[in-house]
């Protein structure tokens, strides 16, 4: 039982930074029209926030030390098994409703589809490597204000694996973008009234 409990903070956390990049969109891109510095501002803050909501998925790497722990108590481990369906269901939705508030907002703009799908594909590749600097160089989103240099001396040497890495996360990233897209809640609800 102790480790649901002990998974609530970090959880929670990682939940909270994975819903802010939902918050910067409903507010940036709603109806209502913003300072071009407030959008170019927010963008950025948005952009940097954005991998968190994905990076949820790669949480699921604690599970299995998680389950062991369980002893075979099937009870304990459907409760794990649900906390973490949670985290990572909550984290993508989030992630994807992100993306569609911000590509909604661009085609009202009059920006040509074929150029919102490549800013979509930019961006899938960009929290590609977020969640890579946040996983595997345990970097975070106000690291690019208060670390640049080390973000800059990490990026600046790519290494095989990584890349390797990177390839599967924009994969699982584009793909588990467009099999939520698909879904009747996610495509035809139109945008929330600010």
């Amino acid at each position: 039982m102790s480790e649901l409990v002990d998974n609530v903070g970090w959880m929670g956390w990682n939940l909270v930074l994975a819903l802010v990049p939902l918050g910067l969109a409903r507010f940036l891109f709603g109806h209502r029209p913003r300072p071009p510095w407030l959008l170019w501002a927010g963008g950025v803050v948005f952009v940097a926030f954005l991998p968190n909501a994905p990076y949820v998925l790669t949480d699921v790497l604690h599970l299995p030390g998680e389950l062991a722990a369980t002893h075979g108590d099937p009870w304990l481990a459907a409760a794990l098994l649900a906390q973490y369906g949670c985290l990572i269901g909550v984290g993508f939705v989030a992630y994807v409703l992100s993306l569609v508030r911000f590509e909604r907002w661009l085609a009202e703009r009059g920006v040509p589809r074929r150029s919102v799908r490549l800013v979509d594909l930019g961006l899938h590749a960009l929290c590609a490597v977020g969640i890579v600097l946040g996983r595997v160089f345990r970097f975070n989103s106000w690291d690019v204000v208060t670390d640049p240099r080390g973000l800059v001396d990490v990026l600046a040497v790519p290494q095989p694996r990584t890349m390797a890495v990177l390839v599967v996360l924009f994969a699982v990233l584009a793909g588990g973008a467009a099999v939520l897209r698909a879904l009747p809640a996610i495509v035809a609800s139109p945008p929330p009234r600010d």
